[in-house]
């Protein structure tokens, strides 16, 4: 669906104009590092947040299917990343699948941060979801997260009721599900910027 149309949306009463904040108060990933030794920032940014463990090879499938659903038709967008949080030690097996997603991929929003165990699932404890998350580090689930850090997802699905996130095993819930809320979420923000260029 266009996002035209979801700014249309946007401006009348529709009820599910809106993706609705589940959690504020998410903790930051500044404390985790990339391959350089840097640190990002969630703030600021419309967020794919996803915990893929210590054996990123073995679960791709994940980066896999969100790549090509998500991020291929969103990474345009100015304030929209990619954020992959994995063990500390993972770093050859992300320079594997990089290689394999760049054949077709601007790599440019995607960010692979590494942390302990113990971070990992302080972190992911932040989200006060249902979900939880293994030894390891590793959930299926993708999460968005707006740009005052808070996380997004749907109060009344026709599945899961409250949904926290979307399981990205499997290409079904992103295409059906995700692809539409982060439509959303990028629509609330370019009308709230477009409302005030004609403040100003």
């Amino acid at each position: 669906m266009p996002l035209v149309f979801y700014l249309l949306l946007l401006t009348g009463t529709n009820k599910f104009a809106k993706l609705p904040v589940l959690n504020e108060n998410i903790e930051d990933v500044t404390a985790f590092k990339n391959s350089t030794g840097s640190s990002i920032s969630l703030e600021g940014k419309i967020s794919i947040l996803c915990f893929l463990g210590d054996d990123l090879l073995t679960v791709k499938n994940n980066a896999l299917n969100l790549n090509e659903k998500i991020y291929k038709h969103f990474y345009k967008f100015k304030d929209f990343q990619f954020v992959v949080v994995l063990q500390e030690g993972s770093s050859d097996q992300v320079k594997e699948l990089i290689k394999q997603l760049k054949v077709t991929t601007d790599m440019q929003k995607w960010n692979f941060v590494y942390g302990s165990q113990q971070q990992i699932k302080d972190l992911f404890n932040s989200l006060k979801t249902n979900l939880s998350i293994d030894d390891n580090g590793y959930s299926p689930y993708a999460f968005i997260i707006d740009k005052d850090m808070h996380l997004r997802g749907r109060t009344d699905d026709e599945d899961e009721g409250l949904m926290y996130g979307y399981n990205a095993e499997t290409v079904a819930p992103i295409h059906g599900k995700m692809v539409d809320d982060v439509k959303v979420v990028i629509a609330e923000y370019r009308l709230a910027l477009k409302k005030n260029k004609r403040e100003i």
